[in-house]
């Protein structure tokens, strides 16, 4: 636990939040700022400040959760559809420096949307996203055994 999370208060139990789920590694609860109804949040107890910071298996079950607790407020609270997302790192918007990720019931007309830049029209030709793949595929593969 950090000091200076106010996510770790809360894991702690010395801030109040609204819990939906709680287990031994993994716990979730509404967001004080919600987008839409039922926007919750689904976070690891152990303080890791960005995703990466997480063990695989604690960052899997906090993706675990979170799909769960989608297909939750899908049946209970009627969302017609779900966003998962994860701000990861300040320039990603990350306001909390505690990983968690958000899951976000949807409904028709909720005001809630994405804003794509100008770029975005303008597709890249080919031979970038191939030189970009490359590069992302050989940082990603593993090491030789010896």
């Amino acid at each position: 636990m950090s000091d200076q999370c106010v996510f770790c208060e809360i894991v702690g139990g010395t801030a109040p939040a609204s819990f939906v789920y709680q287990d031994d590694t993994v716990v979730a609860f509404m967001d004080i700022q919600p987008i839409t109804k039922g926007h919750m949040l689904v976070m690891p107890r152990e303080h890791a400040v960005l995703m990466t910071d997480s063990n695989e298996t604690v960052a899997m079950r906090t993706f675990r959760v979170a799909r769960r607790l989608a297909t939750v407020a899908r049946h209970t609270l009627g969302a017609s559809g779900i966003n998962i997302i994860v701000m990861d790192g300040e320039a990603a918007y990350q306001d909390v420096p505690h990983f968690h990720v958000h899951v976000i019931p949807r409904y028709p007309g909720d005001g809630f949307g994405l804003t794509f830049p100008d770029t975005y029209e303008n597709k890249p030709a080919r031979a970038q996203l191939d030189a970009i793949a490359t590069a992302l595929s050989n940082a990603a593969s593993p090491a030789p055994t010896a």
